[in-house]
């Protein structure tokens, strides 16, 4: 009797400690601003951002992270000249006033390789900002890639039409709204440093 109890024991413990391990997951989802973003008279940067959400299989750590790229001073003059870049961390509400276009699961792996990434756009080789060839639509290709999705081959200037296409590429990551309610939105984000200390 005893020898039953102790092995049915130690069975419910085995499939709690593997039923508690698959419910430890990270999940990426893509976002895009449509068009230019203003309020209270501000114009609001990056258009396309990323957000992680869940927990950390191997630590169970949470997860609760977004980032995207902008300009570290937009204005008129990077019409024609590039600039510094820098990785934004998007407050609460605008993530949640995104539209997302790809969510897909990541392994603990494939979440610390997002975040290393996303750190070496706030470096002098990665925060080069060009409105044309490198800006929020380049960073949210080039963290998508390190996720292991397909991109299309030049990211356009419009966050929209590239997540679409992307979507396109990787059906099975594509958005559904009848699966899913968008993620809460980030708490007030990790701080990041910026190329010049701040």
């Amino acid at each position: 009797m005893i020898g039953t109890m102790r092995r049915a024991g130690l069975l419910g413990l085995v499939l709690a400690l593997i039923g508690g391990s698959a419910w430890a997951e990270v999940t990426l989802t893509f976002y895009a601003h449509p068009g230019a973003r203003v309020r209270d008279g501000n114009l609001l940067f990056p258009h396309a951002f990323v957000q992680a959400t869940g927990t950390l299989d191997d630590t169970g750590d949470t997860v609760d992270w977004a980032a995207g790229f902008t300009a570290r001073n937009p204005g008129p003059h990077l019409l024609f000249a590039r600039g510094d870049g820098v990785v934004e961390l998007p407050n609460p509400r605008y993530v949640g006033e995104g539209k997302p276009y790809l969510r897909l699961t990541v392994s603990d792996a494939d979440y610390r390789a997002v975040r290393a990434r996303a750190d070496w756009w706030n470096t002098p080789e990665g925060w080069v900002y060009d409105l044309r060839r490198r800006n929020c639509i380049s960073f949210i290709a080039d963290l998508a890639r390190v996720a292991g999705l397909q991109t299309p081959d030049e990211p356009s200037m419009k966050p929209g039409t590239f997540l679409e296409a992307t979507a396109a590429l990787n059906p099975d990551a594509a958005w559904r709204e009848d699966e899913a309610q968008v993620p809460a939105a980030a708490t007030e984000p990790e701080a990041l440093p910026t190329p010049d200390g701040r």
